[in-house]
């Protein structure tokens, strides 16, 4: 039969039939493709959310980029969650910068440029993270560092040859940048200028319906507003705290171990004897009696070595050892042989020949067994204390490992378990609740990155260890709207009240228009409204403050002379009405140092620009697809299935 269908293949027909059927498993494999388009955006590794000229990004790539963007962004606000990361496009700007990069490298390498390993080499090497306790570049170290961030080193590597990339392009882009002196000089006298309105305010309280909405306009508020409404991660922590006390029992030292020590250290408590000396060195030994004669002839030691062209030098405190590893043996005992005020015997070192006068000699009396008992046994008390600290912890750690549980651990300490009511990442208790205790500080970040039923020991101060373990993790999610129905509630009054405001704005802003002013326009809207603010300030005052500048000031140096304007407060708190009655210009003196800052400020401004320009055109060189139903699906993956 085999034989059959190989005759048949190599006859025309069977080649006819060959090429049929190649075509056919071809369509077959396309039709699959195309019927699988809904699989593309799945959150398999090898799925792609973007084509960037030749090269893919999988979705694994963007849930990672987007994952390490968030510790990032939780460094500033630890309590921030996934959900409410993505909400506020922490996604789109993620994969934004991933598709920046890989567009930046695919460009430089159709252009021919190029990072060889030699040169990542040198770049890892200079991150001062990789060094280990010698200052030098540690593999060790570097692994470990790596490892903790759950990159590879293949990972660090291309990243490093795309940021090179990045930078031998688009360094090019905007070198040079210059900004001209007279169009600063504008910008400049910008600062002098100073304007003159006022600001009112149309809080959203005020113009709030006073009572609660039907069930389903509620319902309909919260499908809109839902990512208003995300909880924080909420855990739970059991924990006990131990330290000297569970240990003070059997740390106390034996007479033995006190009598040892004493005689290890004999040295230490020996009597000492310490000199001060005036000296002088000469080659020969001849020399040296010649200065010591004349010395006893009644010539002072510096005038002898005077006599003889020479100087004197001051020897400071110092003890016989110490002399003797400074100088030789028989220098040491030559000085130490001789009376305070007289001069020693000659005595040779390798620099030459020592004649000295004592100047002072200090005792001090040794220390017997009885009398360094007290420091001897404090010493060794403090030394047990910490060797049994540690035996005891690394004991817990055993103990846990092995399946005890941390109630358990902590009764045998003598110890109740303490559990903490939900906590947030930043050690604030949720909902009103009790904030974690100190103690709990120094643990907070790794609590919340652990597993639940996982004990830990850290060792918090020099002599304190806590143990503890998480019993219950509440992942970040938005809310269910029966839980906070009243919250709910008063987030829709707010928004109704923010629509009110605004207007009333619109009112405000068309009486202003036919001549009326601020004060007179918002007075008749509302009883109790506050009065608006006057408004007479320059830019450089304004700058003065150093403090972030208020939206309704800064729309107000944004705005036309008289004109009026309306400006949304943030979180649905109301509407201001911006009045800009005139604005009175400056005048910049020559060699106003302000002038030279706003050239410099620009300049930047002006090379940033170029090289966001420069980007956008290598995107568009290259060519970047986006495949959004797989962004969708990286969404939904990282956000545990919401939208």
């Amino acid at each position: 039969m085999l034989q059959f269908f190989r005759n048949i293949f190599k006859s025309k027909l069977g080649l006819v039939l060959t090429f049929g059927l190649l075509a056919l498993i071809a369509l077959a494999f396309a039709t699959a493709d195309v019927a699988n388009t809904g699989s593309f955006g799945g959150v398999a590794g090898g799925d792609r959310v973007a084509v960037v000229g030749d090269t893919g990004i999988s979705t694994a790539e963007l849930s990672r980029a987007a994952t390490q963007a968030l510790e990032r962004a939780r460094q500033q606000n630890p309590t921030l969650s996934m959900p409410a990361f993505i909400a506020q496009g922490g996604l789109d700007r993620a994969l934004d910068a991933i598709v920046d990069r890989t567009a930046i490298a695919e460009y430089a390498r159709r252009q021919g440029f190029r990072a060889g390993d030699n040169l990542i080499n040198s770049e890892i090497r200079k991150i001062g993270a990789f060094r280990g306790a010698d200052g030098d570049f540690s593999a060790e170290v570097y692994q470990n560092a790596i490892a903790q961030q759950g990159l590879t080193d293949a990972m660090v590597r291309d990243d490093l040859r795309q940021g090179l990339l990045a930078q031998l392009l688009l360094e090019s882009a905007s070198l040079g940048a210059q900004f001209p002196q007279a169009a600063a000089n504008r910008y400049a006298l910008l600062f002098k200028e100073r304007r003159i309105g006022a600001v009112g305010f149309l809080p959203a309280s005020a113009f709030a319906p006073a009572g609660d909405p039907d069930r389903a306009v509620l319902e309909r508020y919260y499908r809109i507003a839902r990512n208003r409404f995300i909880r924080p991660e909420r855990r739970v922590l059991r924990y006990g705290v131990f330290g000297p006390e569970a240990v003070e029992g059997r740390i106390a030292p034996t007479p033995a171990q006190v009598q040892a020590r004493y005689q290890r250290d004999a040295a230490q408590y020996a009597a000492r004897e310490q000199r001060s000396f005036t000296q002088l060195i000469v080659p020969t030994q001849a020399a040296a009696q010649a200065i010591r004669q004349r010395v006893a002839g009644g010539a002072s030691l510096e005038a002898a070595a005077q006599t003889a062209g020479l100087r004197t030098s001051s020897l400071a405190t110092i003890d016989r050892t110490a002399l003797t590893t400074q100088a030789s043996q028989a220098v040491a005992a030559a000085y130490f042989a001789a009376a305070q005020g007289g001069l020693t015997a000659p005595a040779r070192s390798p620099l030459g020949w020592h004649i000295a006068r004592v100047d002072a000699v200090q005792r001090k009396s040794g220390q017997t067994l009885a009398e360094a008992t007290p420091a001897i046994a404090s010493a060794l008390t403090a030394e047990n204390r910490a060797r049994a600290l540690a035996d005891l912890s690394a004991d817990i750690e055993q103990r846990l490992d092995e399946g005890a549980t941390l109630p358990e651990v902590v009764r045998t300490l003598g110890l109740t378990a303490q559990t903490t009511g939900p906590l947030t990442a930043d050690g604030r208790g949720y909902d009103g609740g009790a904030a974690a205790p100190p103690v709990l500080a120094p643990a907070l970040a790794t609590a919340f990155q652990m597993e639940e039923s996982t004990p830990q020991v850290a060792q918090v101060e020099n002599d304190r260890f806590l143990i503890y373990e998480v019993t219950r993790i509440t992942p970040s999610a938005i809310a269910p709207l029966a839980e906070i129905r009243a919250d709910v509630a008063a987030a829709w009054r707010q928004a109704e009240g923010a629509k009110a405001a605004r207007a009333a704005a619109d009112r405000v802003l068309a009486k202003l228009s036919r001549g009326s002013t601020l004060a007179a326009a918002t007075a008749v809207e509302k009883p109790g409204l506050p009065a608006p603010e006057a408004i007479d300030l320059s830019r450089e005052e304004l700058a003065a403050r150093r403090e972030r500048v208020a939206p309704p000031l800064a729309l107000l140096f944004s705005m036309a002379q008289g004109t009026a304007k309306k400006l949304e407060a943030p979180g649905d708190g109301g509407w201001y009405i911006v009045d800009l009655d005139r604005i009175e210009l400056g005048t910049l003196a020559p060699g106003d140092p302000l002038a030279a800052q706003a050239r410099g400020e620009l300049a930047q401004a002006f090379s940033a620009e170029l090289t966001q320009q420069a980007v956008a055109a290598i995107r568009e060189e290259v060519g970047v697809e986006i495949n959004r139903a797989a962004v969708d699906a990286v969404r939904r993956q990282l956000t545990g299935g919401g939208s």
